[in-house]
């Protein structure tokens, strides 16, 4: 019998690309079907009473798993079903954590973190810019319930990382510092050994160390892994490149298991959990996912350089190849192995010549949204951060000349010729 846990040969370590293919999936417990089926149930069938008891009392977590066992009995859908346990053990994989929880989207996954890690009166020290989404929870729902929300600036350094935590102290338990890696739209970056640092010097004066949360969906989990860089817990939204195909809504956590076990608690509570064509389609969807993203960051590099230097406007490129900083290429170089395809670019003239350009591209879809095979375009201060304030907006760079591009799957150059003829249309060359 073959082990479907086995992560090498021979002593030859298996790479997560290659153990996307079968990795924790036995086609002999399903009619030797080579792809997993897709389990539509709500409940499943116990061996007895005994055991129906006992999968209950594990999946409450009132008593530890059998030897050898990496999950709780099948008890019903919305505690856990096969194909979420499939998804879930492959992504733990890739993501470098030991664990992983699959939720009905990317805000589902970052709420419950938030409600199942913070406690009222407690402190919460964030990096920003944040997802728009983010900034609503935080600001409109979190607050609501006694957390305290510090900001923290792009590529701090260590002690300014440790006064704000200090800062934190003073005002309750600091529980978490939130960060995303790299921030939605601007692409700013967060040191991770800078945060690892202060916080282990915060927490050896502290009752209890923070936990450090990493939003990595715009890189991860192929191009920056957190989890190998201190961070505690990695939340994604797997609609974007996992998923990658924009068609379906799914999130994830991922990390140490005993923070990744409460935070699947919440999700059980709640009912938070993905369906199972959901789970079928991202574990489907992992198979293709490192060909996907290295493929598209390829032809993104190749579309910012022609941005950077085309002849109808002077436009800020914010991709990684074109931010000008020792700081920041220092940062992207020790945790990145790749830009990725999503940046924005800020044009001259705000909305209006904006609205003008994503009004007249022919092969881009002007949506919200990002890491899908196709190549999205979209107006953040106008949709995706439309629910931040005007100030903020302007002090974190997101203005209304600000365009972010996700880059699909289509030739590069061809990308390059829809955007000229944007341009020309948003920015006319007039005759000498």
């Amino acid at each position: 019998m073959k082990d479907i846990y086995s992560r090498e040969i021979d002593g030859h370590t298996l790479s997560a690309q290659t153990l996307m293919m079968g990795y924790g999936y036995d086609p002999h417990r399903s009619e030797g079907a080579v792809k997993p089926p897709v389990f539509l149930t709500s409940t499943f069938v116990f061996p007895s009473a005994e055991a129906g008891a006992h999968f209950f009392d594990q999946t409450a977590g009132r008593v530890p798993l059998d030897q050898g066992q990496d999950s709780a009995g099948l008890v019903y859908s919305r505690f856990n079903h096969p194909n979420m346990e499939i998804f879930e053990r492959r992504f733990a994989l890739y993501d470098g954590g030991a664990a992983a929880a699959a939720f009905s989207s990317g805000m589902a996954a970052i709420s419950a973190s938030f409600f199942a890690l913070c406690r009222p009166g407690d402190v919460v020290v964030h990096s920003m810019p944040l997802y728009g989404g983010t900034e609503t929870l935080m600001r409109k729902l979190m607050t609501q319930w006694g957390v305290i929300l510090l900001e923290l600036p792009a590529e701090a350094s260590a002690e300014r990382v440790l006064a704000t935590l200090e800062e934190g102290a003073k005002l309750g338990h600091v529980a978490m510092v939130y960060v995303e890696a790299p921030s939605n739209p601007t692409n700013d970056l967060i040191d991770f050994e800078v945060i690892n640092q202060a916080v282990n010097l915060h927490a050896s004066k502290a009752l209890r160390r923070p936990l450090i949360v990493c939003d990595n969906t715009m890189m991860g989990p192929v191009f920056c892994q957190p989890s190998l860089h201190g961070a505690d817990l990695c939340v994604y939204s797997l609609t974007k490149y996992v998923g990658g195909h924009s068609d379906l809504v799914a999130g994830a956590v991922a990390g140490t298991k005993s923070i990744v076990d409460q935070v699947r608690s919440v999700r059980s509570a709640t009912g938070s959990q993905p369906d199972p064509h959901t789970c079928w389609m991202l574990s489907r969807s992992l198979e293709t996912l490192e060909l996907r993203m290295r493929y598209s960051a390829s032809s993104a590099t190749t579309v910012a350089a022609w941005l950077s230097s085309n002849e109808f406007a002077e436009v800020k490129v914010l991709h990684p190849d074109h931010i000008d900083s020792v700081a920041y290429q220092k940062i992207f170089k020790t945790y990145f192995s790749a830009a990725g395809s999503t940046f924005s670019f800020v044009v001259p003239g705000g909305r209006e010549a904006a609205f003008k350009l994503i009004d007249n591209l022919q092969l881009m879809k002007s949506a919200v949204s990002l890491g899908g095979t196709e190549t999205l375009v979209c107006h953040p201060a106008s949709t995706t951060h439309s629910g931040v304030s005007v100030e903020m907006r302007q002090r974190f760079g997101v203005d209304d000349g600000l365009i972010r591009i996700s880059i699909g799957l289509e030739k590069p150059e061809d990308l390059i010729a829809d955007l000229r003829h944007a341009m020309n249309k948003a920015f006319p060359r007039t005759a000498p």
